[in-house]
């Protein structure tokens, strides 16, 4: 309106100035056009816009055009039109150009939302400004606000003068408190109570103070939303009359408070008296009609008429008609209460793929995500297919967002092009320099682990790394797409030596080669079975003397040099199986993960022995935006010797034992501490040797034994934890997926199946701690606290607070607890 006032007043200042300098004579021809008052915008840029030449004609509709079109180039504030002999002189004043944009008190709404607003105007750094629109603008941000609830809120636009007419723009905003909700009254409600009918509302008021999921600063949108699950509340059960007559939103004198009145009409209960199908069903009309949940005789449910819809809708999706119309029509009948349902169902035509194309994918190439993509080009198009396609991506590590749209080709209205668009997020890590851990102490390390190895999504790792209890070099590949059905294959080369009493287990030193290849089928999109194979050399030296290892170790021991290290081989063949519908592949927040494997080692191996393992993840959305989100972990493991080799029978190297403590197991407690600890078993000095060196024990009941701080293992394990997932304070949205906040609670033990307590209860203890049943498995352990996980460009970081809330004589508790270059 402004702009029209500007623009009149300008014909009429400019038509009067000609008009006086024409005298009586408003009409003449143009001999040369003068534009004086030009500063940023070119001359030959301002002629294209006047619609005048020399040896024209003008008068003073001729100069209303003119100005009409210089104003329509948005560039100047003010024209003026005047004459000076036949020279048409122009003076204009132009738009000052905008030098810098600045938000000052903006809490609710963040600067790029705020210049995306501003864009929509043509308000950016560079630009003309046109004051006209600042007030539009002013007012459109303050009714955002009131939105909201926060009715004190104000917008001031403020302009500041620079050279060369430069302007600085500040949006200054004193945002105040937002209104909360005092009362929330629903009137006219017989057949149900306030309470009920308040209980699914999202706005609240009154709420405990320890019920921070709840809203209750008033807001519109929200409040529409609740008017809406009002209605569905009622119309699920039956109430097709059901009406909100009337909404009155009263506000407190100071503006911090809302008392919400909603006036209804309840009306009375309809029954289902018929359904009928009509219109083409392609075939399909039996199954259809079989599997329709409405029900002649049933009350009318407005939620079961909408999953009809869509159900229909979605079956026909599955054969290429992606956008069929389904429309429930309704016969009320008001004198005996029923209501006669007509579906008419129109499938639309047949639609079929063109093409599949991948945008935001920098990094990883297109062949790549395909071979993720069930949807075929060329082929009818199935929304079903899509969303396995999508599923299937966003599960990948190094992608974190995944959507799709489909296109409709212009003058084909039986073909769509599908565009998938995906974010990806680093798919490996570069490690080289020092790492600590207050478990791991200081450590050298150096590797690359890269799941998506130049954008070809196979997965490569050379890590070579050097910490208090182990140096280890790894070579391994993995090619998920070795077939083009999705078998994969893979391989690992590796050597470690390592230290167990540096790693909080028993004294033993150990050097470990092998090699090793594995093959995985997928059974559906969901589920995938692998086959593994596993050469092992290993030596064990610098061994401590403890009752449980002593078992092991006597089938390899050299009778003349006990101290001398063993040494022995295995072949292991594996199978395992998993399943994940997880929603991502980093940091899920729905879904669910899981892995079982088995492992044993062939008959003609050095020992013989089996371990299971099952690993279970399971989230629970609490939101719909899933940032709140519960996570229930569960894992177990059992391993045990099988046969005998040379006479002796096979027990499960305690080098294979589970042990638990720590980041990725039990927090709250020191790294691999927990579970059964090394006895020392101490002779009473009995025996009797005899004239040909044979030794005769003697009585065992003068026996001690001592318990060693390190922990053994067990060949059992369980452990469960429960977890909040939280958005993280003061982490902006954009890096939600690679941090993480949770509060946890971790319950779980180790033990010893083969361990016999009776056999050491008549000795003596020498000293240390009291022996604990190392059999029994309800000598759980328990924590409780809180985890933050980053992905660093170090790579992932753990911090976890806890405080250990059930434990046991020996354990050691850990408050603090944080890893560097771990994975979790």
């Amino acid at each position: 309106m402004k702009l029209k006032q500007l623009v009149v007043a300008g014909m009429l200042c400019s038509s009067a100035s000609l008009a006086n300098a024409a005298s009586s004579n408003s009409e003449f021809v143009v001999e040369d056009i003068r534009v004086e008052g030009l500063q940023r915008v070119a001359l030959g840029a301002a002629l294209t816009y006047i619609p005048v030449q020399k040896g024209d004609e003008v008068n003073a509709f001729r100069i209303t055009q003119l100005i009409r079109s210089l104003y329509s180039s948005t560039h100047f504030e003010n024209i003026q039109v005047m004459r000076d002999g036949n020279v048409l002189v122009i003076k204009v004043a132009e738009r000052p150009t905008i030098s810098n944009i600045i938000f000052e008190g903006n809490d609710d709404i963040k600067d790029e939302q705020l210049q995306e607003s501003l864009d929509g105007s043509n308000i950016r750094v560079g630009e003309p400004l046109d004051k006209t629109v600042l007030t539009s603008i002013e007012n459109g941000l303050k009714d955002f606000f009131y939105s909201i609830g926060k009715y004190n809120a104000d917008v001031t636009a403020i302009i500041t003068p620079l050279p060369r007419n430069r302007v600085d723009l500040k949006l200054l905003f004193e945002e105040g408190d937002a209104a909360s909700i005092k009362q929330i009254n629903i009137v006219g409600n017989e057949l149900f109570s306030d309470q009920e009918l308040l209980e699914d509302f999202e706005l609240q008021f009154n709420t405990a103070w320890y019920d921070f999921l709840s809203e209750t600063r008033y807001q519109q949108q929200t409040l529409q939303g609740d008017m809406e699950t009002l209605t569905n509340f009622y119309m699920d059960r039956g109430y097709l009359r059901f009406n909100v007559d009337s909404t009155q939103v009263a506000m407190t004198p100071e503006k911090d408070g809302i008392y919400i009145s909603l006036n209804v009409s309840e009306g009375e209960q309809y029954t289902i008296s018929d359904v009928e199908l009509v219109g083409e069903m392609l075939g399909h009309e039996k199954y259809i009609e079989r599997v329709l949940p409405l029900t002649p005789g049933e009350l009318y449910n407005q939620a079961t008429v909408t999953y009809t819809e869509e159900f229909i809708s979605k079956y026909l999706g599955r054969f290429g008609y992606a956008y069929p119309t389904v429309t429930t029509v309704p016969e009320i009948n008001d004198e005996d209460k029923t209501v006669k349902l007509t579906l008419r169902v129109d499938p639309g035509k047949r639609i079929y793929v063109r093409r599949i194309n991948f945008n935001g994918n920098t990094i990883t190439a297109d062949e790549v995500l395909r071979q993720n993509v069930v949807q075929m080009e060329g082929t009818w198009l199935s929304n079903d297919l899509l969303e396995t396609s999508k599923n299937s991506m966003s599960r990948l590590t190094y992608m974190e967002d995944v959507e799709f749209e489909t296109v409709r080709i212009p003058g084909k209205d039986d073909q769509v092009d599908v565009q998938f668009k995906v974010k990806e997020q680093p798919s490996g890590s570069f490690n080289a320099g020092i790492s600590y851990g207050d478990q791991t102490k200081l450590g050298l390390q150096a590797g690359i682990q890269q799941d998506n190895f130049l954008g070809t999504g196979k997965r490569i790792g050379i890590n070579v790394s050097t910490v208090s209890y182990q140096r280890s070099a790894q070579l391994s590949y993995t090619d998920p797409f070795f077939t083009i059905d999705g078998i994969s294959l893979g391989g690992t080369v590796s050597f470690s030596e390592f230290d167990g009493s540096s790693f909080n287990v028993i004294q033993y030193n150990s050097k470990r080669w092998s090699v090793g290849a594995n093959i995985g089928y997928p059974i559906d999109e969901f589920n995938r079975i692998n086959f593994g194979l596993t050469y092992s050399d290993v030596e064990l030296s610098n061994r401590g003397y403890y009752e449980q290892t002593n078992l092991f170790y006597r089938q390899f021991t050299d009778e003349q040099n006990p101290d001398a290290p063993i040494s022995y081989t295995s072949l292991q063949s594996s199978v395992s199986w998993s399943r994940s519908t997880l929603n991502r592949g980093l940091f899920p927040t729905a879904g669910s993960s899981q892995r079982a494997s088995f492992t044993i080692t062939t008959p003609n191996s050095d020992v013989n022995y089996f371990k299971t393992i099952y690993d279970g993840r399971f989230y629970f959305p609490l939101t719909r935006d899933t940032r709140w989100s519960v996570l229930t972990k569960v894992r177990l493991g059992y391993g045990n010797g099988y046969g005998d080799v040379n006479g002796n029978d096979q027990i499960l190297p305690f080098t294979e034992n589970f042990t638990a403590g720590g980041a990725d197991t039990l927090r709250g407690f020191e790294n691999n501490t927990v579970g059964p600890r090394g006895i020392i078993r101490q002779s009473g000095g009995n025996s009797v040797t005899l004239p040909d060196g044979t030794v005769i024990p003697g009585d065992p009941s003068g026996d001690s034994y001592q318990l060693s701080r390190r922990s053994l293992g067990g060949n059992a394990m369980a452990l469960g934890s429960l977890e909040l997932i939280t958005p993280t304070p003061f982490i902006e949205e954009d890096s939600s997926n690679s941090v993480r906040t949770s509060l946890f609670v971790d319950v779980g033990n180790v033990w010893d199946t083969e361990f016999d307590y009776d056999e050491y209860l008549q000795l003596d203890r020498s000293g240390g701690d009291e022996l604990l049943d190392y059999s029994d498995w309800t000598l759980f352990r328990s924590s409780a606290g809180i985890s933050v996980q980053w992905v660093s460009p170090m790579g992932p970081m753990v911090f976890s607070f806890s405080r250990a809330l059930k434990e046991r004589e020996g354990d050691d508790a850990k408050f603090f607890t944080f890893n560097i270059g771990q994975t979790f």
